[in-house]
């Protein structure tokens, strides 16, 4: 049976310097990663390295069994939506618009849209609550606005694994309960998810594996192995406390710059 995601030795320098180093893991079926580590410890690169953008010095990547780097067809089957994003303002893109690229890249030539591609991106627009912006203008959304589109646009591909980069940075309350509720439903369909966050606690409920990374890998595992103070000091270089309450795991100490 071949793992959705897979990472064997895995080195990555930049300019002789190391960037991630000896990293090992393997994500045999669809989970709900949480990405943990403070700031440089390499989480972004390591969702380059997945969606094939960033190929490694030495050691290999894995997805679906296929080397994304070389395979660029696998990247059709990864959502990817990275912590910042820009669509030209000075092109008038209306929220529909955006959605439909997801759609239309996922296609073969020719690429054109249908009542059914329509169809399917309004109903990932209504889980995100935005399906009353569909003829808005893009650029007139707010922040957390925008965020939900992106991540709809990335669902309308119909990935088999979605990757999201600090998906709750500087949005609002509302979009971060429509976003949790989606990622939490994407995974219970059978989707693969890794997101990378800074403080945990949105989606700590749901994880089902949490990935501690500071340059190497620190510890990957079930939350209740991995969540350790220990563990987490080694990850972050001071204590971090973590706790529960009303059955629901808090971490607490983590800045908005870890």
């Amino acid at each position: 049976m071949e793992s959705f995601i897979e990472f064997i030795d895995v080195n990555l320098e930049f300019n002789g310097k190391p960037i991630l180093s000896g990293i090992s893991f393997k994500v045999c079926k669809p989970e709900l990663v949480l990405i943990l580590g403070p700031n440089g410890a390499g989480k972004t690169t390591l969702l380059r390295l997945i969606v094939g953008m960033l190929k490694p010095s030495s050691g290999f990547v894995r997805v679906l069994g296929r080397d994304p780097h070389r395979d660029r067809s696998t990247r059709r089957l990864i959502g990817y939506v990275p912590q910042r994003e820009r669509i030209d303002p000075s092109i008038p893109m209306l929220v529909k618009d955006v959605i439909l690229m997801g759609r239309l890249l996922s296609k073969q030539l020719p690429r054109i849209v249908t009542y059914k591609d329509e169809e399917e991106a309004l109903n990932i627009a209504s889980k995100l609550g935005i399906d009353d912006l569909w003829y808005e203008s893009y650029s007139h959304l707010s922040g957390g606005e925008q965020q939900r589109v992106l991540i709809a646009r990335a669902l309308a591909s119909d990935p088999r694994i979605l990757l999201l980069d600090e998906p709750f940075s500087a949005i609002d309350a509302s979009s971060m309960k429509h976003i949790v509720d989606t990622v939490y439903e994407e995974y219970r369909r059978g989707v693969c998810m890794m997101v990378v966050l800074h403080d945990a606690t949105p989606l700590m409920e749901h994880a089902t594996k949490i990935l501690l990374l500071n340059k190497r890998l620190i510890a990957f595992g079930d939350p209740d192995t991995v969540l350790r103070e220990d563990l987490l000091k080694e990850t972050y270089m001071r204590t971090i406390h973590f706790y529960v309450r009303d059955g629901t795991r808090f971490m607490g100490g983590v800045d908005s710059h870890a």
